[in-house]
């Protein structure tokens, strides 16, 4: 299944939808029966488990539907309730056209680096994504495939990983790289700015997506390729992600794990590019969907 969080009109109430055939949309809000979750919240959803998506399953074969290019999608999480958890250096390719900005580190490390964004940085699949002038003038791509957690737990084995994700969702962890270097090469400022990590358009639960560590993966800005690789290539692997980040750690229902970028980002080319005022960044994860964010201001 495809659920969104979409609003009839500009500025309307949150719904959620189960999305058909990538043209219509079902609102579960007004589905014909009273759903067991909020049907305008998509933790709420989550949290639901599989009594949830059965209640979803049953009511799709009667509910009616609208087109999908009538209403606006939000970020299926628009407000997540902790900071969207990253995974840095999780593409070797990635890792090694880095290395020039960090002579210290010369070898992958032995566990995976993480991180986090501001839950204020989510933004749409193709809403418009803040240039700030003034702030930044160094603003980068990276797609990456986003994990959204499903039953919680804390120190998660390995060989139970799998079983704890909700579904998948298309991610680009937009980043500052000027503001990184200013604060001691830390990431979480350079990567937390408002409207920079626009994600969606849907998430597709887990039983959609037969191997996640199959898919290819892309980022574009204004028609031009910039990364293009395959999740087969990451170097830490999702069970290992989520093992490593839960222990000593509780994961909840709905948290958010970035999963790396693959090479290609603009800081790393020569010369470097970074994205300006009007260019359109594009998105996309093979069987997953496409954003398409245009940078403004």
């Amino acid at each position: 299944m495809r659920i969104v969080t979409f609003t009839p009109r500009a500025n309307g109430p949150q719904h959620l939808g189960l999305v058909r055939d990538d043209k219509v949309v079902i609102d579960l809000k007004n589905a014909g029966s009273e759903p067991p979750f909020d049907g305008g919240n998509m933790l709420s959803l989550i949290a639901g488990g599989d009594a949830a998506l059965k209640w979803i399953r049953e009511v799709a074969a009667t509910a009616a539907s609208m087109p999908l290019d009538k209403v606006i999608l939000l970020a299926p999480i628009p407000r997540p309730r902790k900071n969207v958890f990253c995974v840095g250096w999780n593409y070797l390719e990635h890792f090694e056209e880095g290395a020039k900005a960090r002579p210290h580190v010369q070898e992958m490390p032995a566990h995976p680096a993480f991180f986090s964004k501001a839950s204020t940085a989510v933004n749409g699949p193709y809403a418009d994504v803040p240039a700030h002038a003034g702030v930044t003038e160094k603003l980068d791509w990276e797609v990456e495939l986003g994990i959204i957690i499903g039953k919680g737990g804390i120190n998660i084995k390995e060989a139970d990983a799998m079983s704890h994700i909700f579904g998948y969702t298309v991610v680009n962890d937009v980043s500052a790289r000027d503001v990184q270097r200013q604060h001691g090469q830390q990431w979480f400022k350079g990567k937390s700015l408002d409207g920079h990590c626009p994600m969606g358009p849907w998430i597709a639960t887990a039983d959609e997506i037969v191997n996640p560590q199959e898919l290819d993966i892309t980022c574009r800005v204004n028609g031009v390729t910039k990364q293009q690789s395959n999740t087969r290539q990451m170097y830490f692997k999702i069970p290992r992600i989520i093992a490593e980040l839960s222990a000593g750690l509780t994961l909840e229902p709905g948290d958010i794990i970035c999963t790396g970028t693959p090479a290609g980002v603009g800081h790393a080319r020569t010369p470097p590019e970074f994205m300006q005022a009007g260019d359109m960044l594009e998105t996309e994860i093979r069987g997953l969907g496409m954003l398409r964010n245009k940078i403004v201001g």
